[in-house]
Parts: structure tokens; C-alpha cells; sequence
């Protein structure tokens, strides 16, 4: 247990008052020293927290890898092809497709310059011991805000579900905030009128709900595709994650939403238990993510689950590469990936363009039906 982070928390509230879930979540995921994430203590694979596309080994790298030169291609073959990874853990992916590119791809490997936005010390570090070998490749910022405009691609791999959620509750004809409190040494939910106004500003998106009903608001994920919007001159970003069309997020079955807490492996009963040490998510609005996207000058390029995304890859990119001689642990990869019972149907994949006259689909989105109609924009 994270005495000093607890301890940290209830300082704050017993200064300030009852704290919105979104703060909560930041201190309990984020914090410089004590944060789940930032202190380097989230493990991921059979042994760590949870199960991820990059805890079955390479192959997911060298996939995305072949989809990267691709786009890399669609934009002309420009001489400095950025590719920034956000959320890049201790590396592995990175390392994945930097070795793919440079064995298989290496006139995209000579134009390409990877960049990774990671603002915890203690996993720069480590990313910078797992790809020493590239050091002439790989350079690191803090932030969006550090990164210069680019060409290219921003890839992130579960980034959206672990940004800081508000807490929605329903009193039938609007809509309360569900808050953090402290009774004794417990943290406890409350809630209380909306006075946040940002968190105003989006309750016309809300469906109207009756009372009790409990949902999520992500306005870290919407001011994050104001920065990219920002900085991404012509390109991509690719987005993995798990998630639901608008429609299917806010059904009327899923009366207490979709945050989870995890750590090794098992469910925990809420985010109050293991703070520091449990890993806190909330599923993608991807219908809200892609429609801020386009009020921001990008546009969608491709939607659909990873099971069809990974089969177009392999279709367009890849046939001739996976013949019957293919490496046993390949093959056990590629079924994790595309298994709708593994990761086929878990996660979701969005791509966003800016600035590119390409009617044909990205290869990942051949199997995919009209992301914009998926999304219900």
C-alpha cells in the first residue's frame, strides 16, 4: 500500500474539500513519485497487472511495423518520417518495430525517427537501456507540447482508457458529479451539482439517463486531440484501445459504466482499493474522440476491431512473409492478436488523417466497414 500517496489524498481533501474522480484518478495513476504508472511500478503480461497486444512478444510490433510503411509511403516518402509512440512503457514496442523496419523495410527504416513522449523519469530510463541500440533513432520529450510539428504518425497503444475520467450520475432530469471523499480514514464517493466548467460545457453530449444511471467523462482525452490536432502537420495517429461507438457506450444496460481496476490479473471492487498499486480504466467514447478529432481539421481514415485490422495487415502487407514454415510462437502470437474470445475483439482500432487526398483504405481497415457510419457521426 502507497501510504504516503493515501496520505498525500487526504491532505488535499481535507484542505480543499471533496475532489472530482478525474483529479483522484491523476494522483492515484500519475503522480510524480507515488503514481501506479509514473513510478514505474504497472507490470504488464502473465506475471504483471494485465494482458496487453505487446505482452504476446514481437510479432505485434513487426505488424504495425509493415502498417507504418505504408503510411509512411502515403506520405510521399518524406525524408524525416516522424513516428512518436505515446505510452510506450519500458520500450518493448518501440523496439519491436525499430528492429522490423530495419530487417524488413530499410529504405522506411533510414527515413524514420522515432520519438517517444514520456514524462516519468523512471521510464525514460528505462526505455533508453531497451533501445541503446538505436540511440542514433530514438529521442524522447516530456510532453505534446514539447513535440515539434511533424510529418508522420502518432501511435499509442492503450493511452486513451488510463487518461483521468469524471464521474456522471444521473438524477433523472440532468446530470451530478460523482466526487471523492474522506469519512475517517476511508475514501467514499459523493456527489454534488456540476460546478466544473469544462465538465459543464459537455452535458449537452450526455443522453438523457434515469436516475442512478453512472457513466464516464473523458475531457483529458479531447484536450489531448487538441495538442495532437496541433502538431500533426500531415499524417496519422493510430489508436489502439478498447472502447464503444457513442451508442453502444451510453446503453441503457450499462448502468454503472465502465470503469475498471485491475492488479494481477483479478478485478478489484473499486478504485479505493490498492490506490498506487492497482491499475484504474474507463473505455473509449470513440464516436466523442473521433468527432473532437474532425472539429480539429483531422478526419477519420479507418475504424474497426483489431481482429480485422490485423487480417488486412497480413492480407495486404504481409502474405508473402507468413508462409506454413512461420515461427511456432508467431503463429501462437497471431492468434492472441486476432482471436475474438483473445485480443481480436477486446480492442479497437481508430485511425485519424490530416491532410492527405487518399481515397484508398489503409491495409489494416481492408476488412473494415465505413468508419465514419460505425461511429454514428
Amino acid at each position: 500500500m502507497q501510504t504516503e500517496l493515501l496520505e498525500l489524498i487526504r491532505a488535499e481533501i481535507g484542505q480543499r474539500g471533496p475532489q472530482s474522480f478525474s483529479w483522484f484518478m491523476e494522483q492515484a495513476l500519475y503522480h510524480p513519485q507515488h503514481g501506479y504508472y509514473a513510478s514505474g511500478r504497472a507490470a504488464m503480461g502473465r506475471r504483471g497487472d494485465y494482458f496487453t497486444n505487446v505482452s504476446v512478444g514481437p510479432f505485434f510490433g513487426r505488424l504495425l511495423a509493415a502498417q507504418f510503411a505504408e503510411m509512411w509511403e502515403r506520405i510521399d516518402k518524406v525524408g524525416n518520417f516522424i513516428l512518436v509512440e505515446q505510452g510506450a512503457h519500458h520500450g518493448e514496442f518501440a523496439l519491436d518495430v525499430l528492429e522490423a523496419a530495419r530487417d524488413h523495410s530499410p529504405e522506411f527504416f533510414s527515413a524514420a525517427r522515432y520519438q517517444i513522449i514520456e514524462p516519468s523519469p523512471i521510464l525514460r530510463d528505462r526505455q533508453v537501456r531497451r533501445l541503446a541500440g538505436f540511440a542514433d533513432k530514438v529521442s524522447w520529450r516530456k510532453s505534446l507540447d514539447d513535440l515539434a510539428p511533424f510529418c508522420g504518425v502518432h501511435f499509442s497503444n492503450e493511452l486513451i482508457d488510463s487518461m483521468p475520467v469524471h464521474l456522471m450520475i444521473s438524477t433523472g432530469d440532468g446530470w451530478n458529479e460523482k466526487i471523492v471523499d474522506v469519512t475517517g480514514e476511508s475514501f467514499v464517493f459523493a456527489d454534488r451539482p456540476i460546478v466544473d466548467d469544462a465538465v459543464r460545457a459537455r452535458l449537452e453530449r450526455l443522453p438523457a439517463r434515469p436516475t442512478g444511471y453512472e457513466t464516464e467523462l473523458n475531457l483529458a482525452a479531447l484536450d489531448w486531440i487538441d495538442h495532437l490536432a496541433a502538431k500533426l502537420i500531415r499524417g496519422y495517429a493510430l489508436m489502439v484501445d478498447y472502447g464503444f461507438p457513442r451508442d453502444e457506450f451510453y446503453a441503457p444496460s450499462r448502468t454503472v459504466g465502465t470503469l475498471q481496476v485491475r492488479a494481477r490479473h483479478r478485478r478489484l471492487s473499486g478504485p479505493f482499493e490498492q490506490i498506487g498499486d492497482a491499475d484504474i480504466s474507463a473505455h473509449v467514447n470513440w464516436t466523442e474522440i473521433a468527432g473532437h478529432a474532425e472539429v480539429n481539421g483531422l478526419r477519420v481514415g479507418g475504424f474497426t476491431d483489431q481482429h480485422h485490422f490485423v487480417a488486412g495487415i497480413i492480407s495486404e502487407l504481409l502474405r508473402d512473409k507468413l508462409g506454413d514454415d512461420a515461427d511456432p510462437k508467431a503463429r501462437r502470437a497471431l492468434q492472441t492478436l486476432l482471436h475474438p474470445e483473445m485480443l481480436g475483439r477486446t480492442f479497437q482500432v481508430l485511425a485519424l488523417q490530416k491532410d492527405l487526398d487518399v481515397r484508398e483504405p489503409l491495409s489494416g481497415f481492408t476488412f473494415a466497414s465505413d468508419g465514419r457510419r460505425a461511429l454514428g457521426i
